[in-house]
């Protein structure tokens, strides 16, 4: 006999023996109060009805219980009551587990939205079942309003509709998005469960713009190099080939030189650039003295321009010492390199302003004003880039390698400091270096 046989027989032998006990208590009464037999069964009969009857509510009180379990069980006597608490002991018991799984579940999305790659769930449709907020990020997404959507009607990039129609996940696919600026997410599709898929994206913009600028780099670094490489050959063959005058010799020989120094000039940028970038933040504990920083500035500025421009050299110290934490070599580095670009780009007569200002809230800035003609805004972003030049036929008549501003960009954070541009077209450019309190003092 299973479970429910023995529940069903304890309900009827229950039935039962109320029947009985309310049929004799009803015959007893009437027998008692002088009622004659028949009476007496009828009064027996009548009660045993009336337990029936109160009974069947209760069953019925129980069963309006189940259909809303959300409600306390009601307070019954007798076997309804011992059930209507079981089952509410059971319902609390799977609400609890319920509760406890939703929450583990909670906290598993919540570690998912936490990572910096996006993470999608499609179901067997392809229809979007969940959204974490960088994938929402990387894709334009919203992560309430764009549930149970179609994904590539959402996502129609087309590297991305191609695979997934593909069905081939077993490389992921790199794809460019256009959000405001160029970007790369690689994009990762894990099926899973009947039909269900994972969609990993992982942004790679960073990557990709690193990838290009070694690839510049070494394409600039070999064309730099080559043009004046070729440039000596020529001359060389010139010179064993053909009988020169020594008037012509002396030409060739200084042409020669101008190329050489060319190369000296750019490998000695490139050995500066790698020893910056290869060795530790300076220690704040050694003290220049800012005055003769501007004066070596001055006269080497003075050298470059041959007083072919008015240059105004200024610093705002109210009569007081100023000093700048740093190593020399690098801080000397990053100025002339923006003293020397305003020299080169500034034309014969236009002026130079050179200051170092102290800031009320702390810290300096060094800025170089020049009258040059300007710089368009969509170049600004990229000045520091390695070998970009806004005028690449210009910068090499001037004598730059392109290597410059990357130089100054990686002295001034190595510093903990910023480079900052401010320029216009035809209006000339401001340059300026930001160096934070802690690498000043005045004494």
């Amino acid at each position: 006999m299973n479970l429910s046989d023995s529940w069903l027989l304890s309900r009827v032998s229950t039935r039962v023996l109320t029947a009985s006990v309310g049929g004799l208590l009803g015959w007893w009464l009437g027998e008692r109060l002088g009622y004659p037999f028949g009476m007496s069964v009828a009064g027996a009969a009548s009660a045993m009805v009336t337990l029936s009857v109160l009974d069947t509510l209760n069953g019925h009180r129980v069963l309006d219980w189940l259909r809303t379990p959300e409600l306390d069980a009601p307070e019954l006597p007798g076997l309804w009551g011992e059930v209507a608490t079981r089952v509410q002991r059971v319902t609390n018991g799977l609400r609890n587990d319920v509760a406890q799984e939703r929450a583990r579940l909670d906290q598993f999305l919540s570690a998912i939205d936490a990572s910096p790659n996006g993470v999608l769930l499609l179901d067997a449709a392809d229809h979007i079942s969940w959204i974490s907020s960088s994938s929402a990020d990387h894709f334009g997404l919203n992560p309430q309003r764009d549930l149970q959507q179609r994904v590539t009607n959402l996502i129609r990039q087309p590297a991305f509709v191609q695979y997934l129609a593909a069905g081939d996940f077993r490389e992921p696919v790199k794809c460019p998005m256009s959000r405001g600026n160029q970007s790369y997410l690689l994009i990762q599709v894990k099926p899973y469960g009947e039909g269900l898929k994972l969609v990993i994206s992982q942004d790679i913009t960073e990557r990709e713009r690193a990838d290009t600028m070694r690839r510049d780099f070494v394409a600039n670094v070999s064309h730099e190099i080559r043009t004046p490489l070729t440039v000596l050959n020529g001359f060389i063959e010139t010179m064993g080939a053909l009988p020169l005058t020594e008037v012509e010799r002396t030409r060739v020989i200084s042409l020669m030189a101008q190329q050489a120094e060319r190369m000296q000039s750019l490998v000695s940028d490139l050995l500066t650039l790698a020893q910056i970038e290869g060795s530790p933040r300076p220690a704040s504990d050694r003290w220049l003295k800012v005055d003769k920083l501007m004066q070596r500035i001055e006269s080497d500025a003075h050298g470059l321009s041959r007083e072919r421009h008015p240059m105004v050299f200024r610093t705002d110290a109210d009569g007081r010492q100023i000093e700048l934490a740093g190593i020399e070599s690098e801080w000397l580095s990053a100025m002339l390199n923006l003293v020397s670009n305003a020299v080169r780009y500034t034309p014969e007569g236009k002026p130079i302003d050179v200051s170092w200002t102290m800031l009320p809230e702390g810290g300096a800035e060094f800025s170089v004003k020049d009258g040059g003609i300007g710089i368009s805004a969509e170049h600004i972003p990229r000045l520091t880039e390695r070998f970009y030049r806004v005028d690449g036929s210009r910068s090499r008549d001037t004598g730059g390698t392109g290597l410059g501003l990357s130089i100054v960009k990686h002295v001034v954070q190595r510093h903990g400091g910023e480079l900052r541009v401010t320029s216009e077209s035809g209006k000339g450019s401001v340059f300026t270096l930001v160096v934070p309190a802690v690498r000043v003092r005045l004494v």
